[in-house]
């Protein structure tokens, strides 16, 4: 039974995303604050847990880094509905968690899990950080919005996340150069 509590503490933060996205929607900064904690709390544990233990499974590489990435789509479009985000930033965040989501299916596909790497952390992290600066500016009201810099950086960082996972992927040859060269060669044929 102790080896599910990492994917019990991953499967929790999916419960939190509903709760997120309304307190943000109703502008209760403090409710989003808090719920954005217990899911940042629950996302450090499960880690530490599995890591300690050895409860490391492929359904817990593949669904830890899912919760993240829906739980940073969730918030930015209720950051977005409330007019706090530009909609370009969420739309930037979703095309690259859409191509993560790809290559992790892809790579599962082919009976591989690549797990987290600490440019994708960071990124993650940053991201947390931008939303925490939204919170406290709209919580405050205060007039200068310092945490569109934050959200900057974060892009730059899942911009750099991304094309660091995807010269990992093919540094490793998890995809056979020959094979995809003769598969666009049947294409072009056809």
């Amino acid at each position: 039974m102790l080896k599910h509590v990492p994917n019990i503490l991953t499967m929790s933060r999916f419960v939190l995303i509903p709760f997120i996205f309304g307190a943000i929607i109703q502008h209760d900064y403090v409710a989003a604050f808090v719920f954005l904690t217990i899911s940042g709390i629950t996302d450090v544990l499960d880690g530490i847990i599995a890591r300690k233990f050895n409860f490391i499974t492929n359904f817990g590489k593949l669904i830890d880094p899912l919760a993240d990435k829906t739980t940073q789509i969730a918030t930015l479009i209720a950051l977005t509905g409330i007019e706090v985000v530009p909609t370009w930033i969420l739309t930037v965040v979703f095309i690259k968690e859409l191509i993560m989501v790809s290559g992790a299916s892809f790579l599962y596909g082919k009976k591989l899990v690549v797990s987290s790497r600490w440019y994708g952390k960071l990124s993650t992290v940053v991201f947390y950080i931008a939303v925490v600066m939204s919170l406290i500016v709209n919580y405050f009201n205060i007039s200068y919005h310092f945490d569109i810099y934050i959200y900057y950086l974060a892009l730059i960082l899942t911009i750099f996340a991304l094309f660091m996972y995807f010269r990992e992927f093919y540094k490793k040859g998890y995809v056979n150069k020959e094979e995809l060269n003769a598969n666009n060669k049947k294409i072009i044929e056809k």
